[in-house]
């Protein structure tokens, strides 16, 4: 067997780290929660069915293609269900699914944790950059 050296053990490391990541439950969930406009959607279903131009009036920050996209994904992931009603013009609406309804909570108390201790991060990072300088 060859050796290996500092250089390779430590790529071997980091791509050992990397699969672990990739298979890690909670790396995923926070990767999905993570995203920049999931939480914002999925607190407007939390509160009934939406359809798209109403959730994109809830979220005008939010682009129609980046509204699309975190629809669907959601719809992918299991935390959307996407109704088509049949009518002129077709309608589509949005609902939590059971699997939505159930990460609601966790999302209200990460709202709350971070409503709590923003002023703490705040001035941790004003006591370290103060001390960079």
């Amino acid at each position: 067997m060859a050796t290996m050296t500092v250089a390779q053990r430590r790529e071997a490391a980091k791509a050992a780290f990397d699969e672990y990541l990739k298979m890690c439950p909670a790396h995923q969930v926070l990767d999905i929660i993570g995203s920049k406009w999931v939480s914002l959607v999925l607190t407007r279903l939390a509160e009934g069915p939406r359809r798209y131009a109403e959730l994109g009036r809830a979220l005008p920050g939010a682009s129609a293609k980046m509204l699309t996209q975190t629809l669907r994904s959601l719809e992918r992931d299991g935390f959307v269900a996407r109704d088509v009603t049949p009518a002129v013009p077709v309608q589509v609406s949005y609902t939590l699914t059971p699997l939505g309804e159930r990460i609601v909570p966790l999302l209200a108390a990460i709202k709350t944790w971070a409503d709590d201790h923003i002023d703490e991060i705040h001035a941790a990072r004003d006591r370290y950059d103060a001390s960079r300088v």
